[in-house]
C-alpha cells in the first residue's frame, strides 16, 4: 500500500459494497510487462478548483512533446506495440494517454469535464500513460480487465449499445457491463464520472521499460493532488504486480 489520506464523517458517505479490482491471468502471460496502479478515492465533489494542477501538469506534457510527436514517446510506443499485437492499428485506435497528448499538441488544451476528470487527464498526459476513473457505484460486483466473451454490454456517451468483440480486451464487471473497450482506448458512459459522484477508483497501466518506477511516481502524485483539491476525501492506492494482481477495496465504517 502506498498510502492513506484523511476520513471524513461516516454519515455522509454512501458507501457501495467491498469489490476486487484484477487482471486476468491471461492478460498476464501476454503482457508480463504490465504495470498498473490502482487508486480508491471517497469523498469525491464538483466542489474542487484544480485550474492551477491542471495547467502545471499540462504544461510538462507539452514540455515533454517539445515540438514532436507524441508517438515517439516510450511510453506511446509500448502501447502502440500492444495494441499492434491485439490486431489493432494504431493510428485508429490509440490509447487513452496519445489521444489527451494529440489533443493537447493541436490545441494547445485539453478538454474540461469535471474537477477529478480534468486532473486525472492533466496527468495523463504529463506521464504519457492511460488513467481511467469510474463511479463505482456504477459497477456491478468486482471489476477484472479480461479478454471478452462477446456477450458484455457497452455503453457509449451517445447512448448506443455496443457488445465488444470476443477476445477484445474489456475491463468488465460481474453484471455484464463492458466499462472499456479495447482495453485502455474508449471508456464507457456506464461508470463515467459526474455530479453526483462520490466514490472513484483510478487505473493507470504502463508498459515501457521504466514503468515501475513512473508508475510509482504517478500513483504518488495523485494521492498528493487528490489530497488538496479534497482535503476532507480518504483514498488509498498500490501497484499490482504478477504475483500480487488483486487489489482489494473494503469501505472503512
Amino acid at each position: 500500500m502506498l498510502a492513506r489520506s484523511r476520513g471524513m464523517a461516516h454519515h455522509r458517505l454512501q458507501e457501495r459494497q467491498a469489490m476486487v479490482f484484477s487482471h486476468s491471468p491471461d492478460i498476464w502471460t501476454q503482457c508480463p510487462e504490465l504495470v498498473p496502479g490502482v487508486l480508491f478515492a471517497r469523498g469525491i465533489s464538483t466542489r474542487a478548483s484544480v485550474g492551477a494542477q491542471v495547467a502545471r501538469f499540462s504544461a510538462t506534457a507539452a514540455a515533454r512533446l517539445n515540438g514532436g510527436s507524441e508517438s515517439a514517446l516510450p511510453e506511446i510506443q509500448a502501447w502502440r506495440r500492444v495494441f499492434a499485437k491485439m490486431g489493432l492499428q494504431p493510428t485508429k485506435y490509440r490509447c487513452a494517454s496519445e489521444a489527451l497528448l494529440r489533443r493537447l499538441r493541436k490545441e494547445n488544451a485539453l478538454p474540461r469535464l469535471h474537477p477529478l476528470v480534468d486532473l486525472c487527464n492533466a496527468i495523463s498526459a504529463a506521464f504519457a500513460i492511460p488513467v481511467a476513473v469510474f463511479d463505482l457505484s456504477k459497477v456491478v460486483g468486482d471489476m477484472e480487465v479480461r479478454h471478452a466473451t462477446g456477450s458484455e454490454s457497452y455503453q457509449t456517451f451517445s447512448g448506443q449499445l455496443e457488445h465488444p468483440e470476443p477476445q477484445e480486451v474489456i475491463y468488465a464487471d460481474q453484471g455484464g457491463n463492458a466499462h472499456a473497450r479495447r482495453w485502455t482506448n474508449r471508456q464507457s458512459s456506464l461508470s463515467g464520472v459526474s455530479a453526483g459522484t462520490h466514490t472513484v477508483m483510478i487505473v493507470a497501466e504502463a508498459l515501457h521499460e521504466s514503468a515501475y518506477e513512473d508508475m510509482r511516481t504517478l500513483l504518488a502524485a495523485l494521492m498528493e493532488e487528490i489530497a488538496i483539491a479534497w482535503p476532507a476525501a480518504a483514498s488509498k492506492a498500490r501497484l499490482l504486480t504478477r504475483a500480487s494482481p488483486r487489489f482489494d477495496y473494503t469501505p472503512e465504517k
